[in-house]
């Protein structure tokens, strides 16, 4: 039954989200005509545009799992999904208007239509799952689970159900696995018995699901009860916290659709976002490059008026998992910079695997414009383009930097280097500790997101200008 409640749920909130971006394309028409003054033609002109965002959308939506259940999705998540919804689907109705309609095709339309759909599928997920929720507090559209395995996880596992009403889940009772008396009761709920009562148990009481909470040390052969718990209809599910690590993510994948495997990762492998972040960086290069070329006259004869030399400083730089790369800067100091390093170490003013001095005196006069105004990293846009670095990441080392990095500080190369980062905006230069720059790396790495990554960059743009702690 309740089953058949999901799939015609999942229909409903399908037609529901159709339907609002028909209701999303007229409201914007309507917007755009009589409330933002967009010259537009007649609505038949531009209503081709949903012969190819209907599927599409639908695609996108099942594409990020709304289809399925919200229970234990949060709000927040929830909007991110629809939020790259909206901006993939975007970007396709952009090329396809480019291509097709570049001159007919009101943008100021296509860019309301987008917003207002991304809100009114945004407004009905959230009601949804605030009316659900409500629903399930009061004791209907739940679903009943038998726990097997009386053990600690299990009454973690049972608290956090017990926490959370509007996920519609209740406990009945629970399956004994380890040896030992047996219980009678595990908290509130009754155990039935031991393993091999798990079947009978399934046939005597309401269960939807049967959840297995077992110990690293409890792992028993359970395919003959998942092969009669299938013939019985009953859904399976296992808690894997078998291992705890502080700073690792566990993700459950499947390998050619049929091999499961639980990946431990200390970074983000959203698929969807690292791709927006992508598109960010390459639009971010675009922009970037194009000021640079624009400067570059001056800056190039600025350089070349003070020091012979080149106009570009390249060096060899550690980038993603130790993968080698050329770093371009505009040359701020003498030519023979590197050579003059080992002479200068003993004024190197930050303690740990990092060279850094405040009145740098291989610094050119220029370079210390340059510096100052960040203008000597307009090349690493290439960098960006090119993939080898992001807009937002970590600072991009030296393999003889690398060289000295104790085990926890490698974690900083598990991303690519960036332009910008958590580091550059709190303080950048004025930090004096190696193991600070690491931590504020490391916890841009935990806290990754697109929100992020836009924070950062608008703040680079603060720094850049207010030209607070830059050598």
């Amino acid at each position: 039954m309740l089953k058949e409640q999901a799939k015609l749920l999942t229909k409903l909130t399908a037609i529901a989200d159709l339907t609002l971006v028909v209701g999303a394309f007229l409201l914007a028409y309507s917007l755009c005509l009589n409330v933002l003054g967009v010259p537009l033609g007649r609505l038949g002109e531009y209503s081709w545009i949903l012969l190819p965002a209907l599927p599409f959308w639908y695609y996108l939506l099942a594409k990020n799992s709304l289809y399925k259940s919200i229970r234990q999705i949060r709000l927040s998540e929830l909007a991110l999904r629809i939020f790259s919804v909206h901006i993939i689907g975007g970007f396709f109705l952009s090329a396809l208007v480019l291509f097709v309609s570049r001159d007919t095709f009101s943008r100021m339309l296509l860019l309301v239509f987008v917003v207002a759909a991304c809100a009114l599928i945004l407004l009905e997920r959230a009601l949804l799952k605030v009316f659900l929720g409500q629903v399930r507090r009061l004791g209907f559209n739940y679903r009943e689970l038998l726990i097997v395995g009386a053990t600690a996880r299990a009454e973690s596992f049972i608290e956090l159900v017990e926490a959370h009403a509007d996920w519609g889940l209740k406990v009945v009772g629970v399956i004994q696995v380890a040896s030992g008396p047996l219980k009678e009761r595990l908290g509130d709920y009754p155990v039935y018995g031991r393993l091999d009562c798990l079947i009978d148990s399934c046939k005597k009481v309401p269960v939807d699901e049967v959840v297995f909470c077992l110990g690293k040390d409890q792992v028993v052969d359970i395919e003959k009860y998942l092969q009669e718990l299938e013939e019985l209809g009953i859904t399976v599910r296992m808690v894997l916290d078998f291992y705890h690590v502080e700073h690792y993510r566990r993700d459950l994948s499947f390998f050619n659709n049929t091999l499961p495997i639980l990946t431990f990762h200390t970074k983000s492998l959203d698929l969807q976002q690292l791709f927006l972040k992508r598109v960010l960086d390459v639009l971010g290069a675009l922009v970037g490059l194009t000021v640079m070329a624009i400067l570059f006259p001056l800056i190039a004869f600025a350089i070349k008026s003070e020091s012979t030399g080149p106009i570009f400083f390249r060096q060899k730089r550690v980038g993603l998992n130790n993968r080698i790369f050329t770093c371009r800067k505009f040359r701020s100091m003498v030519v023979d910079a590197e050579s003059r390093k080992e002479e200068l170490a003993e004024r190197n003013e930050v303690n740990g695997a990092l060279f850094k001095i405040k009145d740098d005196p291989r610094v050119t006069r220029v370079g210390r414009w340059l510096r100052r105004t960040s203008l000597d990293e307009l090349p690493q846009f290439w960098n960006v383009l090119v993939g080898e670095m992001s807009l937002v990441g970590t600072r991009p080392p030296t393999a003889e930097e690398v060289a000295n990095y104790q085990n926890w500080h490698r974690r900083r190369i598990s991303i690519k280097p960036g332009l910008t980062g958590l580091w550059q905006v709190s303080g950048r230069s004025e930090i004096k500790e190696f193991d600070e720059v690491v931590r504020l790396d490391l916890a841009y790495i935990d806290n990754w997101s697109l929100g992020l990554d836009l924070k950062l960059i608008l703040k680079t743009v603060f720094v850049v200008f207010s030209r607070s702690g830059s050598w």
